[in-house]
Order: structure tokens, then C-alpha cells, then sequence
């Protein structure tokens, strides 16, 4: 553990220092997020998952910095350039582009022009200009004439000596550091379209004469435009004003208005336009391209979140189906676990005898499995398919739910699916998957790959790296948060559990089906390979229902089992008491049960667990219907109020499902009657909402909606185009009397 990178983190999040110790401890060792957050809240400080997190990032990303720092100390000694002076200047940067600045002069570089003129002998003439003391620039080069080193005239070596002057500018930390500031706080992105594009690129329109300031722009749009750089479409560069730059640069190198400063100049404006504009556009884009990433995986996160903790509809028997027109829908019906114990293919859309057919299959299923619910995949033929079902079974009084299918191919076609149900069509196997998500989205939803959920925003350019990590997060988060029935559980379920992994979690999945149902917590200390360590991460977090220790399907984690077994003794009671009767409850003093390691946050989580043992956290179900009649786009009127779910949230607004086969977008100007800066402050995905249609563009597709009391209508106090402040770039000048900064060192000063 990096005291300095506690100190540091702390600083920056303004922590305490003993939480932020606590939790780099606890990481160290192990301890995954979720554990931390829930059951070390005395030793954190209750820190919550937001906050460990950014813990978790900010100590990699300082342990990356000393990584390359170490590497750049190894590359300066190996190539004799390592002094006292220069390596305190690599242990005090505090950044990567800092580091990198100091490293850069010695860096091991291919031949470039300044390399050349070097080894045709004009660095002491370089130095001799650099240092601007009024000397004659042609008389001084004509002494560096050499044709035999390619030196062929007076201009030939102020030519090679500029090209040095050029390099060593470009390489100077302040004028970087005060260029950097410059791209930072002024740059622009200014997006042309490629030659005979114009056609070719057409979706990419807007951007084909844009500008905009790249501090503010919002992330959707930074990677709209380079994707369409990356298509060839879009010419694509980031510009601060030019002539401030050169300003920036000539108030750090040029001294006077002498020739030789004339000849500083001319390789100033070079090293400008040939090599700093290019090496801080490039830094620039690297950084606006790590902005636009971090809010686009922010938003794919927290619309994932969303969608794993849409609420369960709970074990019912139900019969699911897999719409379409020509192949027909694939109908499975699976028992209050999720098994499978019937599939079969009906034809409504076919004729009106594959429509009779299909009606009296579908009422003798419900009867032969007693269905208590239809979940209707909400691809093609859904609403078809869904309007076909209430036809036939209004009598019945079963809910018809459409679900959201979205992933469900990739499931279907996964090893996960073809060990499950090796002998199935991949399309049974679909609606397997639609009829499990509406009993238990979460449990159905961690067998696929979360970018394949369809929640995300321009997710194939993000850092996919990053991206991996953020959602295998959310997963985590919320599969502990809801806890998992260990007897009932898939070993993908189960891989997410805090201290398992893919590997345990087969090993439980083994155990249980070679030994049946696990009895207690303590039994699965027999699991093969998992040890102690294992235990304290994952005990808490996984339930076994109907277990003889009735805490053993609650959040209570078994290192507490003896305060709950000391309160009810001290009742005159037992557990289960407790459990029962909020009155015995109200008797607990929490305070008596203090210790050194166990609080009283950790007290009242206890207290709320014995109040609902395992209780779900997810909102209950709320059954949702679209509106009737309206079933494809050419349905849809400018005018109509409709229900919809959102199925996902951008930067620039929401989509909603109004069940016509193709998502409307609310902008984010018509999401509420205020100016809104963030979607996710309005809506979220899953959510029903009530929506107008504002237009319906039926050639491209395309469906506008709004949330608005009255569409359309701006607010006069609404501000949509809310400057946003920039920074000011930092003025560099130099300390009045300070020494000239030469880099040529003792080559300055030399005689001619």
C-alpha cells in the first residue's frame, strides 16, 4: 500500500484518510466491492459503491503512473541521461502527460530533421542563435559552411540550425504544459466531409460543416464525428486559434527583434505548425476522447442498472412465446423454476385455419399447465402475436406481458444455451430465455453479454476495456444487491456473486446437483475449493430459503449470527421471534451490542433484515399493456397520447417503446416542460411513461415524442443555449529578471 496514493485520494475525493486506508486495505486483500460496501461500513465510514469504487480506479490509475515512471527511470539510466537533478523531476510528476513531458527530450526518437542537422554540426550554431544576443546570424552560419556534410551555404545551416531550435521548442515542458492549456481551454473541433462523400456519408450530415468548442462538446457528438472519421467520411481535427499559440510560444523563446531573434521566430512559427500543433492535437484527442467514453459508459452503466433490476414478476408457471409471422411462434411453457417442460409451434399470422389451430393449442396448454402468464417477445409479429393471445384467452384472466427481447438471439446461440439445451432449435431456446426474463430479469439477463442488451450509446467505440469493466461492475453490484438463491441459481448467476468467480460457481452448481439442495450456509464450506476467503465474501450475499437457520436466507452475514442469537437470548426468545414480531424487535437496544469490530451501522442493517429477511429490493410488478389498435407506424398520428417504455437513455434524450416495432426518441428538449441538462434526471430505462407523438417520419423510420404537457412549447426561463464557461488557458511569463531558459546548457556562450 502507496502512502503517497492514500494521501493523494484523499486530497482529491476529500475523504477521510483512515476510510480511504481502510478500503485500499480491504482491496488489497480481496475483498470485492459489494462486501466492502455492505458488511465493512465501521471501518469505511459507510463509504457506498459510488464512492469505493473511484477509490478502486483512482489507486490503478496511480499505480500505472508509477509503472511508467519506473520504466522511464530504467530507459534515462540505460541510456546515460539519468542525473540527481532529472530523476527528482520524474519522481514529482504527478501525471502521465507530465511525465511524459520531462521524458520526452531523451526519448529514443527516429532520424528527424533537427537529428540531421545535428550531426552535420550545427548545434553550436543553433545555441549561438538561441541565445539572442544580437550577433549576425549569416556571418556566424557562414563559419558552419561544409558541403562535405551536405552544409552547402549560410542558409543551408540556419536552416539546420532552426530545424534544432524547432525540436527543442517542441519538446520545452512549459511551452508544452502552456499549449496544453491552450488545446484544453480554446481548442475546436472542426468536422469537414471528405472529398465525394457527400452521398456515401449521408447519416453523418450535420457534422459535414461543423465547429464546435471541444471542452463542451457532448459526448454522443465527439463520437458520432469520429466514427464518421473513421468511415472515411469526415475530415476531423481539433484547433486552437493560431495566432495565440504562436503568441504563447514567441513570449517564451523570442528576446528581442534582432536578426538572430528573427531567425528564433521563423523556427518557433515552424516547430508550431510542424510538430507542437500536431503532438497537443493528438494529446487533445486522446483526452476529449477519454471524456466522451467515460459519460457514454456512464450512461450504458446506469441504463444497464436499470434494466437488471426491472421487477420480477416472481415463480409463476409461464407460457412463453417467440413471435413471427411465415416461421411461425415458438411457444415453450416452463414451471415456477424456469424449467422446461413443453414447446411446440403455432401459425396465427398464417391463415385462418393456422389460426384456429394456434388457438386451440394455445387454450389447451394454458389448461394442461395451468399458466399463470403469457410473456410475448416484442420483436416482429409481437404485437400481432399479442393481440392474437388476448383473443383467445380474455376468459381466462391471463395477464398477457409483452418482454423485451433484445439479446435474446445472442443467448440462443451461446455456449451457455446449447449446454443447457443442447438438443433445442435455437428459436425454442429463445423464447425459453423471453419467458424466463418476465418471472426474473436479472437471473436471465447475467447469461449475456451486457453490451448486447441494447442500453448502450455508441458502445462498439468506446474503450472496450473499459467499457468491460464498468458493466461487469453493475452486474456485480446488482446481482449482490438483490442476493441469490443458492439452490435455484445458474452458474452465471452465481459467477457474479462477491468471492466466486466462474470456476466456484461451477463447483456449487456440482455440488448441489451430485449432493441435492445445500441445508445451511455452513454446508458450503464442502464446495471444492472454496475456502475460508471465499466464505466471508460470498456467505452474506447468497439466500437459502427454508433453511433450518432462518438468517441462513437472509442478508445477515454468518460472522453476526451470534449478536442476532445474544439479542433474542437476551429477550428470552428465539430467532425466529424476532423474525415474526415487530413488537420484540422494538425491545432491541442496539447500543448494548457494540464491539470494536462491529457498529451500529452494521447493527441497524441487522435490525433490517430481521424485519424482512432476504427481501428483494426491486420495486414490485406493475403489468403493462400498449395501447390497443396501435400495433405498426403507419398507426401513429401527430397528436396521439400513448403509453411507452423507455428502453434507453442518451446524452441527447430517451427512446420509448409505444409498441410499433420501432423506438420513438424523446429529445431532451421534450422531456419536461424545464430545461433538463442530464435524461437520467427524468426518466430511465424500463420506465412506462405517457408520451405524444409530435411526428412520425415513415420512409426513414423515424418517430418523435415528447413528454412535455404541451409538445413543443419552450419555457421562456428555459436556457437552451446555456453558454457554458471555459477556462482561460494559464498565462505563461517569465519572472521579471530570470534567466533566459536555455536547453543547448554549455554549448551556449561558444566562440566562433
Amino acid at each position: 500500500m502507496n502512502e503517497t496514493h492514500i494521501s493523494n485520494i484523499t486530497d482529491e475525493l476529500k475523504l477521510n484518510i483512515s476510510r480511504v486506508r481502510a478500503v485500499s486495505e480491504l482491496l488489497e486483500e480481496g475483498a470485492t466491492i459489494p462486501f466492502i460496501a455492505r458488511y465493512r461500513k465501521e471501518v469505511t465510514g459507510s463509504l457506498d459503491e459510488v464512492v469505493i469504487t473511484e477509490i478502486r480506479d483512482r489507486l490503478a490509475r496511480l499505480e500505472e503512473l508509477d509503472n511508467r515512471r519506473e520504466a522511464v527511470l530504467k530507459s534515462l539510466e540505460q541510456n546515460g541521461h539519468l542525473t540527481d537533478e532529472l530523476r527528482e523531476k520524474v519522481m514529482a510528476a504527478s501525471t502521465l502527460a507530465v511525465l511524459e513531458d520531462i521524458y520526452l527530450p531523451f526519448r529514443p526518437k527516429r532520424r528527424t530533421k533537427a537529428t540531421i542537422a545535428k550531426e552535420r554540426g550545427l548545434e553550436p550554431l543553433a545555441a549561438v542563435i538561441f541565445e539572442q544576443k544580437g550577433v549576425d546570424p549569416f556571418m556566424v552560419a557562414a563559419e558552419f559552411v561544409n558541403p562535405e556534410k551536405g552544409v552547402e551555404s549560410a542558409e543551408d545551416a540556419l536552416s539546420g540550425a532552426r530545424d534544432i531550435i524547432a525540436e527543442m521548442v517542441s519538446e520545452d515542458q512549459n511551452a508544452r504544459a502552456a499549449l496544453r492549456n491552450l488545446f484544453t481551454a480554446k481548442g475546436k473541433f472542426i468536422c469537414k466531409v471528405a472529398t465525394d462523400k457527400e452521398q456515401e456519408g449521408s447519416k453523418y450530415r450535420d457534422y459535414f460543416d461543423w465547429d464546435e468548442q471541444a471542452a463542451t462538446a457532448p459526448s454522443h457528438r465527439i463520437l458520432a464525428m469520429r466514427r464518421g472519421e473513421k468511415e472515411d467520411i469526415l475530415n476531423l481535427t481539433i484547433e486552437p486559434p493560431e495566432d495565440e499559440a504562436i503568441k504563447i510560444l514567441e513570449e517564451l523563446f523570442v528576446k528581442s527583434a534582432g536578426d538572430d531573434s528573427k531567425q528564433v521566430r521563423i523556427a518557433v512559427n515552424d516547430s508550431y505548425r510542424r510538430l507542437l500543433s500536431r503532438s497537443m492535437e493528438t494529446e487533445a484527442r486522446l483526452l476529449t476522447k477519454e471524456r466522451a467514453d467515460s459519460e457514454a459508459i456512464r450512461v450504458f452503466a446506469e441504463n444497464l442498472r436499470n434494466l437488471l433490476l426491472a421487477p420480477p414478476l416472481g415463480a409463476k408457471r409461464i407460457l412463453g412465446i417467440d413471435p413471427g409471422f411465415r416461421t411461425g411462434c415458438k411457444v415453450v411453457c416452463l414451471d415456477r423454476q424456469g424449467k422446461l417442460l413443453h414447446h411446440n409451434t403455432i401459425y396465427p399470422h398464417f391463415s385462418d385455419k393456422g389460426s384456429n389451430d394456434a388457438a386451440l393449442i394455445m387454450k389447451e396448454l394454458c389448461d394442461r399447465f395451468e399458466i399463470e402468464a403469457i410473456a410475448v417477445g416484442n420483436g416482429t409479429a409481437g404485437r400481432e402475436t399479442e393481440a392474437f393471445v388476448k383473443s383467445i384467452i380474455f376468459a381466462k384472466k391471463i395477464p398477457v406481458i409483452m418482454v423485451n427481447e433484445s439479446g435474446a438471439s445472442i443467448y440462443s446461440a451461446s455456449e451457455v444455451a446449447r449446454k443447457e439445451f443442447p438438443d433445442l432449435d435455437l428459436t425454442i431456446r429463445g423464447s425459453v430465455s423471453i419467458g424466463r426474463r418476465l418471472m426474473d430479469p436479472l437471473s436471465e439477463l447475467v447469461k449475456i453479454d451486457p453490451k448486447s442488451v441494447g442500453v448502450g450509446q455508441y458502445q462498439h467505440d468506446v474503450d472496450q476495456t473499459a467499457l468491460k469493466k464498468s458493466l461487469d461492475d453493475v452486474v456485480m453490484s446488482c446481482v449482490n444487491g438483490v442476493g441469490v438463491d443458492v439452490n435455484r441459481s445458474s452458474v452465471q448467476l452465481l459467477t457474479y456473486v462477491s468471492g466466486l468467480g466462474p470456476q466456484l460457481a461451477k463447483n456449487i452448481v456440482a455440488y448441489r446437483d451430485e449432493n441435492g439442495p445445500f441445508n445451511s450456509r455452513k454446508e458450503l464450506k464442502k464446495v471444492p475449493r472454496l475456502g475460508p476467503k471465499a466464505f466471508e465474501q460470498s456467505a452474506g450475499f447468497l439466500r437459502i430459503r427454508d433453511a433450518k437457520n432462518l438468517l441462513d436466507g437472509s442478508a445477515v452475514h454468518p460472522e453476526s449470527y451470534h449478536i442476532v442469537t445474544k439479542m433474542a437470548e437476551d429477550l428470552s426468545c428465539g430467532v425466529e421471534d424476532l423474525i415474526k414480531d415487530a413488537a420484540i424487535r422494538s425491545k432491541i437496544d442496539i447500543s448494548k451490542y457494540v464491539t470494536d469490530t462491529i457498529g451500529i451501522p452494521t447493527l441497524k442493517d441487522i435490525l433490517g433484515e430481521l424485519a424482512k429477511p432476504g427481501r428483494d429490493p426491486r420495486e414490485g410488478f406493475d403489468e403493462f399493456a400498449f395501447e390497443s389498435g396501435i400495433e405498426k407506424i403507419e398507426d401513429l398520428k401527430s397528436g396521439m397520447r400513448l403509453p411507452g417504455i423507455v428502453t434507453n437513455v442518451t446524452a441527447f434524450g430517451a427512446f420509448v417503446d409505444v409498441g410499433v416495432h420501432q423506438d420513438g426518441l424523446v429529445h431532451v428538449s421534450e422531456l419536461s416542460d424545464r430545461f433538463v441538462r442530464n435524461p437520467a434526471e427524468i426518466v430511465k430505462v424500463n420506465q412506462k411513461v405517457t408520451v405524444t407523438v409530435i411526428d412520425v417520419d415513415v420512409e426513414r423510420k423515424r418517430i418523435a415524442l415528447s413528454l412535455k404537457t404541451v409538445p413543443g412549447r419552450k419555457e421562456k426561463s428555459e436556457k437552451r443555449d446555456e453558454k457554458k464557461s471555459v477556462p482561460k488557458p494559464a498565462k505563461f511569463e517569465k519572472p521579471k529578471n530570470a534567466p533566459f531558459n536555455n536547453p543547448f546548457g554549455k554549448l551556449s556562450g561558444v566562440k566562433i
